[in-house]
C-alpha cells in the first residue's frame, strides 16, 4: 500500500514511530517561542555581544539560573499547590475543580488525550475552554480557559489558575525540560502541581529561589488496589474487566488472538503507535458495559490518559525494551500501571493485579509497596534564543555542530540535566545540508518524528526538501489522497499507522509554517480516515462479529470517505 501512498520515493513501510507516544510522543514537541519569552535579558545580551566587547565574555552555556529565563512569572508572587498521592486518589479532580471556578485558566498534560478530556470537561460545565496541542488548535468564543499539552504552555501570559499534570515527569530523559519550563515560567496566582511523592523534595528545591509560597496536599487512594498471591495460571481465567498488560505490538496481537480463541471475550487493544482516536475509541468500547469487547489487551500507554474501568490488571512480563536494553520495570511503571485497575464509583471500585508468570510475583509486590525513588534532577534543553546567540560565535557551523558543541559545554546547577537529543541531532545532520537558516531548521528537529524509522525519516526529509527548494510543501507531493484502505495484514495495519503518523508530521509542520504548508485541511481528514480503517479492521479481527457495531462502524466510515473523496479529488 506505501507505494501507492508514497511519491518520488520508493520505500517499504511508513514504519512505526515514537513521535506520538507519551504521546511520546510528544517527544521535543516543543513550539518556537518569541525572542522576548525566555530570557529577561535577551535585549541586554544582544547588546552586550553587539557592543564592539568581546562576545566570549558572556557565557550562552550557564543554564545555572533556568528561574531567571521567566520574567513573567517572575513578577508574580505564585501560590503553588502540589496535589500529591497515587493512582486513583482524586488530586487531579481537586485541582481541575479549582480550575473551573477560576476567572481565567490554563491545564498542562502530558498527552493530547489528557488536554482533550479536560477541554471537554470544562466545555460541558459552560466554562469556554481552548484546546491546543502540537497538532490541533480549537478554539472557543468567549474562552479564558485552555487545555494544552505542556510542550504548548504559554509562559507569557498571566492567569488566575493553572495545573501541570504528572508533574513527575520534569525526570524525564526526553520530555522533562517542558515541565521544568511550564513549572519555572507559567504566569500564575495559582500553580496547581499533580503527580507522584517523589517530586516533590526537587520541586521545592527548585522553587526555593522564585519567591513561591509552597503548599503539599497529601491523599490517599480512593478504592483499594489488592495485589494477588497467584498468578493467572490458564487464559481460562479470563474474566470481563481485565487488561492483560504486555509491551510490544506484537505480543499485544498475540495475546488478542490467545483470549479471543477461547470463544468467551472479545478484546479491545491500547498501544502507543495506534493514533490517539483509536485509542480513544478502543477504550470506549472496553468501558461499555452493552459492548462485547470486555477485555483489554494494552502497552503502558494506559499508564496515563485514558479514564479505563479495569477489574485486574495482568501484567505478561515485568521487563521491557526502553530502546536500548531488556530491563526491568521500575517501581513508578509498576505502580503507574498496577493502580489503572479499580476506579472509583465505575463498576470495578475495588482493583486488583498480579502476573502471568508466578516468578514474576516477587517484584510485583515489592514494587507496590516500595515508595517511588526520590526524583534528583529536572530537566532543561536550550531555546532557539540562546542556540541563535550561541551561533553567532561560530558563524561557520552547522546546527548539528552548535547544538553539540553547547550541549557538551553546557554549565548547569545539580539540580538540572540537559535533556537527551539525540534524535534532534540526527534530524540537525540530514538539516544541515539544505539551504535552510537557523531558525526552520531548528523548527525541523523539534518537529515530531523518530529519524531510526526510515519511511518517518524520508518523510521529515522530503517535506523540509520541498521547503528549502520552493518555500511551498503540497501533501500531493508525497502522499495521494484516495488510496487508503482497510488494511489486510498485520504488517498493513503497521504501514497505515505510520502513513497516520507522516500526516500528523505535515499538520503540525502546518500549524508552524502555515503558508508553505497549506493542506492543512486536506491532511487532517485523511488522517481521521486513517483512524477509522485501523478501528475497522482492529473489530474485523475477532471470533465473531458484532454485527450492530460494525454496520455503524461501516456507515460512518464510508460516508466520511465519500464525502472527503467529493471535496478534495473532484479536481
Amino acid at each position: 500500500m506505501a507505494s501507492l501512498l508514497l511519491r518520488q520515493r520508493r520505500v517499504s513501510a511508513l514504519g512505526v514511530s515514537r513521535i506520538l507516544q507519551a504521546d511520546n510522543g510528544d517527544s521535543f514537541r516543543l513550539r518556537l517561542e518569541s525572542k522576548f519569552e525566555t530570557f529577561a535579558s535577551i535585549g541586554v545580551m544582544i547588546r552586550k555581544y553587539s557592543s564592539g566587547k568581546s562576545a566570549a565574555k558572556f557565557d550562552f552555556t550557564d543554564l545555572t539560573c533556568p528561574h531567571t529565563w521567566y520574567p513573567n512569572a517572575r513578577k508574580k508572587n505564585r501560590k503553588v499547590f502540589l496535589h500529591v498521592g497515587p493512582t486513583n486518589s482524586g488530586k487531579t479532580y481537586h485541582a481541575l475543580k479549582r480550575l473551573e471556578s477560576s476567572p481565567s485558566g490554563i491545564y498542562c498534560g502530558p498527552l493530547r488525550l489528557l488536554a482533550w478530556e479536560v477541554s471537554k470537561r470544562l466545555n460541558k460545565a459552560k466554562v469556554p475552554c481552548d484546546l491546543i496541542t502540537g497538532q490541533e488548535k480549537e478554539e472557543v468564543d468567549g474562552a479564558k480557559h485552555k487545555a494544552v499539552t505542556v510542550e504548548m504552555a504559554d509562559v507569557t501570559t498571566d492567569y488566575h489558575c493553572a495545573i501541570i499534570d504528572e508533574i513527575q515527569m520534569l525526570g524525564c530523559k526526553t520530555r522533562g525540560f517542558s515541565f521544568t519550563r511550564a513549572l519555572l515560567g507559567i504566569a500564575a496566582d495559582e500553580l496547581h502541581l499533580c503527580g507522584d511523592p517523589a517530586a516533590v523534595p526537587l520541586i521545592q528545591e527548585l522553587l526555593k529561589v522564585t519567591g513561591d509560597d509552597v503548599q503539599v496536599q497529601s491523599y490517599e487512594r480512593l478504592s483499594p488496589l489488592v495485589p494477588l498471591e497467584v498468578p493467572l495460571g490458564s487464559f481460562s481465567n479470563i474474566r470481563t474487566g481485565d487488561c492483560i498488560v504486555t509491551f510490544s505490538r506484537k505480543e499485544i496481537y498475540k495475546l488478542k488472538k490467545r483470549i479471543e480463541s477461547r470463544g468467551k471475550h472479545l478484546c479491545s487493544v491500547v498501544y502507543g503507535s495506534l493514533p490517539p482516536e483509536t485509542r480513544t475509541r478502543q477504550a470506549t468500547m472496553f468501558n461499555d458495559t452493552s459492548s462485547e469487547f470486555d477485555v483489554l489487551v494494552a502497552s503502558d500507554a494506559i499508564g496515563m490518559g485514558l479514564n479505563l474501568n479495569i477489574s485486574r490488571v495482568i501484567f505478561s512480563t515485568l521487563k521491557k525494551f526502553d530502546g536500548f536494553e531488556m530491563r526491568d520495570l521500575t517501581v513508578p511503571e509498576i505502580k503507574q500501571i498496577a493502580g489503572r485497575a479499580g476506579r472509583y464509583g465505575s463498576k470495578f471500585p475495588m482493583g486488583e493485579v498480579t502476573c502471568l508468570d508466578a516468578d514474576d510475583l516477587p517484584l510485583l509486590h515489592s514494587s507496590l509497596k516500595s515508595p517511588s525513588p526520590i526524583l534528583e534532577q529536572a530537566g532543561l534543553f536550550p531555546s532557539f534564543d540562546l542556540i541563535f546567540m550561541y551561533s553567532r560565535l561560530q558563524p561557520k557551523r552547522g546546527l548539528y555542530q552548535i547544538l553539540e558543541h553547547f550541549i557538551e559545554n553546557a554549565k548547569l546547577s545539580e539540580n538540572y540535566f540537559i535533556a537527551n537529543c539525540e534524535e534532534q541531532l540526527k534530524v540537525a545532520a540530514v538539516i544541515d545540508e539544505l539551504p535552510l537558516g537557523l531558525q526552520d531548521k531548528y523548527l525541523f528537529c523539534i518537529s515530531p518524528v523518530d529519524m531510526n524509522d526510515e519511511i518517518s525519516s524520508q518523510g521529515l526529509t522530503q517535506f523540509a526538501e520541498n521547503y528549502a527548494k520552493k518555500g511551498l510543501v503540497h501533501l500531493r507531493e508525497i502522499f495521494t489522497p484516495g488510496t487508503l484502505q482497510v488494511p489486510k495484514t498485520h504488517s498493513a495495519l503497521k504501514e497505515l499507522e505510520s502513513i497516520h503518523k507522516v500526516l500528523e508530521l505535515y499538520v503540525w509542520l502546518s500549524f508552524r509554517l502555515e503558508d508553505s504548508f497549506p493542506d492543512r485541511e486536506l491532511a487532517s481528514s485523511q488522517k481521521a480516515i486513517c483512524s477509522l480503517l485501523i478501528e475497522e479492521f482492529l473489530e474485523r479481527l475477532g471470533w465473531q462479529k458484532p454485527t450492530s457495531r460494525r454496520l455503524t462502524s461501516s456507515a460512518r466510515l464510508n460516508s466520511l470517505i465519500a464525502n472527503k473523496k467529493r471535496h478534495y479529488l473532484c479536481d
